[in-house]
């Protein structure tokens, strides 16, 4: 689905983020790149993001999909992540990883929630379909929650 066929009465509105140590923002600043150049509001950190302040962001500016990239192994600690966003009422953003992220370890992001996993390498057209397919699901998910 291309920004031209969506339906959204507003832009979607995401987070990219890094957690943890890892200090190696490259991926993420292009992905965001790309988001932005596809019509998305991108709210854009630092690194070296506490968990904390992602939940914290993620409710003040009402996002619909958080981008998290790890190149070490911050991805280590996004359970911890999709726990705060649960506790916090916010288990409606769908969030994505994106980064050097094992094999191994990847089946306990999903567990955990995280809804899509990219590895090195993946195309700018699968980034956007995927966050723009994630934002229908999180805006549907907050429409019927109680």
């Amino acid at each position: 689905m291309s920004m031209k066929e969506n339906t959204f009465d507003y832009p979607p509105k995401v987070l990219v983020t890094k957690i943890g140590l890892d200090g190696h923002d490259r991926g993420s600043r292009i992905v965001a790149a790309y988001l932005r150049d596809a019509g998305m509001e991108v709210v854009y950190t630092s690194p070296w993001q506490k968990i904390e302040a992602v939940v914290r962001l993620a409710l003040e500016e009402d996002v619909d999909v958080i981008g998290i990239s790890s190149l070490a192994t911050d991805h280590l600690i996004i359970p911890q992540l999709m726990g705060r966003l649960r506790h916090s009422g916010l288990e409606h953003i769908k969030v994505v990883v994106g980064g050097i992220i094992p094999a191994a370890e990847q089946a306990n992001l999903i567990e955990s929630g995280v809804s899509h996993v990219f590895h090195p390498g993946v195309s700018r057209e699968l980034i956007v379909e995927t966050f723009l397919k994630l934002t229908h699901e999180s805006r549907n998910a907050n429409e019927n929650r109680p």
